[in-house]
């Protein structure tokens, strides 16, 4: 090897910066597991604590945050915490851009966007098409009426659409990267350690992860608040009795009434706590006889003071049948003509009187636009009133503090209230009572914690967002959860080294115990490379990297299996290692096997998403890793050997003759692996078109909950329950043991909001709860408190636009590997009928794991469902099906090219045979750490590991009997002849030589 030196540097230089950088995550677990110690416990106590020492300097002069920074970040599946995929309202920000235009064209266009959106075309794309066939060329997208507005100047009546499109595109990316600042800024002031915000591409679409966070509702509010400021003059409550009661009295002719309660309200410590809280239920309201009032008054549970801006109080579960009353148009038809623009809007829920809420009555006019809104907030901060309770402070701009001063002074002498209008919600209607409120400064007060007003405050400075923003995907997992994932993945991790190493020393001796210092080495440099980056670690990323453990010694075994041969015939051990690392020797194969896996890595990196990234990475890194390592690393000790003149037999006593003199005519059984491999295809689709798939939510969209029990529960009672309660299919299976579920359901998943995630919390709870010996109440059932082992351990929701997408995202990462490689083997082999075999092999394998996964998802004990982690499983058996197929196809060239006895048929036969022991090994060591991965891994990762499990088993057939009789049968008969002419003439040319 030249350049010895200069390796060792590098090899050593690259040594101590990976341990640099993982000391990082060394003298963090140290000072966390201080503070665990340290709290006993209390959460809020070891947050404290870390909190104390985040500026003191704890190593090599760096502070315990600047170091916190640079440890090795986990994924929410190791840490807990919560993952969202935002989806940014394309729409509304092209209502916006159009100024609200009222064209039919254009509202056309919009309503039907989304249905004409394609898998992975932006809503903007849809939009253009639905555009096209509404107007159907009469109008353009620079009309008056549309884009050539006010708000556009950029565009002119009458511009080209191919311009206007442009533009738009401009517009739209602007807003969604203003979005992003606005999610950049909360975050940041949220106090969430190394939180993760990223644009996704072109999409609209951003995703946030925030680890370690446990206050789910607190966050989505958060998230999801739009920051729409508004101020808004009040109806009192007298001014719109009188339309509540006409309205009542209308809805009496054409809606059946609710059944009559027991009473009105009922006179209870209840009515009291509501009288006391809310202002007052009239006391002539409690009725001892169940009487119906109407079908609105009957939801009722009481009414404001007659001076107040309060219309009525209302039970939360009835808001949405409020709400469906009060928009109807034949209702609406009975306010006044002073008043036929009144919006009605309910208030932030009681936190002392949860379950109720308040229904306020607004003066608006024709355009809906608020006397003041909350683009004049030039400033926001948390704070407290006088009596010491949480309010909001904000300082309007000059401009704004005008039109305040005249607000205010308006209710001052008309003794009205102003609402404060955050979102659609009142969070608080204020009377003025010492006159008009000069210079700008105000405060919003509200039923407030110290967190809300501090969310509230934040949410104000950062700025409001250009369009609602939607989850459209989410994640929520508890850090016990984590620590379990943890658990098994270390144990998965170190049972699979020993397990590789033990075999490699067992197989090749003292060549096999190179190897794994080249393994430890390949470890240590792959995690300094994750820790460098800032890559986040996640479960399927460990999976990554003990499948990178499988693999890391492959180079070594084609190395090793090279050096045998060179051996038995007789060269010394210096030829040996030469020839052996040279390109005509297995560097070539190496080379080859590791690209087609490249390929599969980077179409896995670039299609999927969250911790399937993470999988990706750490895959790819361990490639690169490996092949350093094994070529170089492992190299230095062989050369070593040979200037000390120690002998190198690169087997054992034991292993010495395993393989030496197979000899097994593979190509004169192909009828019989095509039959089988035809019956597998055909019974396979069989099975896909009467037996279907377990598709999971990536794919079709919904809500999944992982429920721990503290009981042994049965699943299909459960489903049957929860199907009751949420008057839709339910889906449950037990998860790992007896204890544990895995629900699934569509529930509202196409409605989005805090609001609609709390609501369905709400009903498993109220459908579980019976299921636990030990009481559990809501809070402890829903929040991923720390330690907390019961409940909701682990939520997830996919909308059914994103599942979508991510279907489409998996179709094409799958056939667009089988593509790129394919490309790849003709550029490398100069012939298709290689690329033809080995994509033949590799779709055979594909379709064999997709048929076990449809024949058997019924009746496995563990989750067998087609989602994202399936695919990363397919992508992974696509690239070591390859590397296998490409392995045999090297030396089916080498030894065309060189001078074997034999016809075609021997040739290839004899190519299979030599390389049969690389083969066996590379899938022993795969198939051992995937068997310890299956057993030990936890149940998340059952699915995954099983579907390699079987591809690497059946990639390994499908590489000996099916790709090279491919391969054989599709190779031009005059080819064939000609290599068998070229070979009979070497071998004459040497039998001369010879004589």
């Amino acid at each position: 090897m030249q350049n010895k030196g200069l390796v060792k540097f590098f090899a050593v230089i690259f040594a101590l910066v990976s341990i640099y950088q993982l000391s990082f995550t060394f003298v963090t677990n140290h000072y966390e597991d201080k503070a665990k110690a340290f709290a006993g416990g209390d959460a809020t106590k070891e947050l404290l604590y870390l909190d104390s020492i985040g500026n003191q300097t704890v190593f090599l002069g760096q502070t315990f945050n600047e170091v916190r920074a640079k440890q090795i970040k986990k994924g929410l599946d190791l840490e807990g915490g919560i993952s969202v995929t935002l989806q940014i309202s394309i729409k509304d920000i092209l209502k916006g851009l159009s100024n609200n235009s009222k064209n039919a064209v254009f509202n056309q266009a919009l309503a039907n966007a989304e249905s004409k959106r394609q898998g992975n075309q932006t809503f903007l794309e849809g939009f253009y098409q639905a555009f096209e066939e509404a107007s159907n060329g009469t109008v353009g997208l620079a009309s008056p009426d549309i884009f050539a507005n006010r708000n556009l100047s950029e565009i002119t009546i009458g511009m080209p659409d191919s311009q206007v499109k442009t533009i738009l595109e401009k517009k739209v990316t602007e807003s969604v990267e203003s979005a992003y600042r606005v999610f950049r800024e909360r975050i940041d002031k949220f106090g969430v350690t190394q939180p993760t915000i990223q644009l996704l591409g072109n999409s609209g679409r951003i995703l946030v992860e925030l680890p370690g966070a446990k206050d789910i509702d607190r966050i989505k509010n958060l998230l999801q608040s739009t920051a729409q400021l508004e101020f808004w003059e009040t109806y009192k409550n007298n001014e719109i009795r009188g339309f509540v009661y006409a309205a009542n009295s209308y809805l009496q002719t054409t809606e059946k009434s609710e059944e009559p309660k027991k009473e009105v309200v009922e006179a209870s410590a209840e009515s009291s706590e509501i009288d006391a809280i809310l202002g007052g239920v009239k006391k002539d309201s409690v009725a001892a006889e169940p009487t119906s009032r109407g079908p609105l008054l009957d939801l009722m549970i009481g009414e404001g003071n007659p001076e107040g801006p309060i219309v009525a109080y209302f039970h939360t579960k009835d808001t949405i049948k409020v709400n469906t009353y009060l928009k109807r148009q034949d209702v609406r038809n009975l306010l006044s003509a002073d008043k036929k623009y009144a919006r009605f809007v309910w208030g932030k829920p009681a936190k002392k009187n949860e379950g109720v809420v308040e229904l306020y009555a607004l003066k608006t006019n024709r355009e809906g636009i608020p006397p003041l809104s909350g683009s004049v907030v030039t400033g926001a901060q948390d704070e407290f009133d006088q009596f010491g309770r949480p309010v909001v402070g904000m300082q309007m701009s000059p401009k704004g503090a005008k039109i305040w001063e005249e607000l205010t002074g308006k209710a001052f002498r008309e003794k009205s209230q102003i609402a404060i209008v955050l979102d659609n919600v009142v969070y608080s209607a204020p009377g003025v009572t010492t006159g008009p409120i000069t210079g700008g400064r105000s405060s919003i007060s509200g039923d407030f914690t110290i967190a809300d007003s501090k969310d509230l405050a934040n949410i104000l400075r950062a700025g409001k967002l250009p369009a609602g923003a939607d989850i459209v995907q989410s994640e929520v997992v508890g850090p016990s959860l984590g620590q379990e994932a943890i658990d098994a993945g270390m144990l998965s991790a170190i049972a699979g080294l020993i397990i590789v190493a033990g075999w490699m020393a067992f197989y090749y001796g003292r060549a096999g115990w190179y190897a794994n210092v080249a393994l430890l080495a390949n470890l240590l440099f792959l995690f300094g490379i994750l820790a460098s980056l800032g890559a986040v670690l996640t479960l399927p990323g460990i999976a990554g990297i003990v499948l990178t453990m499988g693999t890391a010694v492959d180079a070594n075994i084609i190395i090793s299996e090279r050096a045998k041969e060179c051996l038995r015939k007789g060269m010394s051990l210096p030829e040996t290692i030469k020839e052996s690392y040279s390109w005509q020797g297995a560097m070539r194969p190496i080379v080859d096997a590791n690209v087609t896996h490249i390929l599969t890595g980077v179409i896995l990196f670039a299609f999927g998403a969250g911790p399937i990234k993470g999988f990706a990475t750490t895959l790819l890194i361990g490639i690169g890793t490996s092949l350093f390592t094994s070529i170089f690393i492992a190299r230095i000790f062989m050369d070593k050997d040979i200037i000390k003149g120690r002998t190198l037999a690169f087997c054992t006593n034991i292993t010495k003759n395993w393989f030496t003199n197979f000899n097994f005519d593979f190509l004169k059984v192909k009828k019989v692996t095509y039959g089988i491999s035809a019956v597998i295809v055909i019974v396979s689709f069989v099975s896909f078109f009467t037996n279907g798939f377990d598709e999971g939510t990536d794919f079709v969209g919904g809500r999944t909950f992982q429920v721990r029990f503290d009981q042994p529960v049965e699943a299909s009672e459960v489903g049957d329950h929860l199907g009751d309660v949420f008057g839709v299919n339910v889906e449950a299976k037990t998860f790992g043991n007896k204890e544990q579920l895995k629900i699934t359901t569509k529930y509202k998943v196409d409605e989005e909001g805090a609001a609609v995630d709390k609501e369905v919390n709400e009903k498993m709870y109220e459908g579980l709860k019976s299921y636990y010996k030990n009481e559990l109440t809501y809070i402890e059932f829903v929040n991923t408190g720390e330690g907390k082992s019961l409940g909701i351990i682990q939520a997830s929701k996919i909308g059914p636009s994103m599942a979508k997408d991510v279907k489409q995202n998996a179709y094409w990462a799958v056939l667009g590997s089988m593509v790129a490689i394919f490309i790849y083997l003709i550029i490398s082999f100069r012939k298709w009928q290689y690329s033809l075999g080995a994509i033949i092999s590799v779709a055979h394998d594909v379709i064999f794991v997709l048929g076990i996964y449809s024949l058997t998802y019924k009746i496995m004990p563990w989750h067998m469902e087609i989602d994202q982690h399936f695919i990363a499983a397919i992508l992974t058996v696509i690239g070591y099906s390859m590397n296998d197929t490409v392995i045999v196809f090297d030396r089916v060239r080498e030894y065309i090219a060189g001078k074997t006895k034999g016809d075609f048929n021997k040739i290839v036969n004899d190519s299979v045979n030599t390389t049969i022991s690389r083969t066996i090994n590379t899938s022993v060591t795969l198939l051992m750490v995937l068997l310890i991965m299956f057993i030990f891994g936890g149940d998340s990762m059952r699915g995954f590991v099983f579907a390699m499990l079987i591809g690497i088993l059946v990639g390994t057939y499908s590489s000996l009997f099916l790709a090279t009789p491919v391969l054989v049968d599709t190779m031009p008969r005059k080819d064939k002849e000609a290599i068998e002419k070229r070979h009979q003439e070497a071998q004459e040319e040497l039998a001369a030589e010879n004589a």
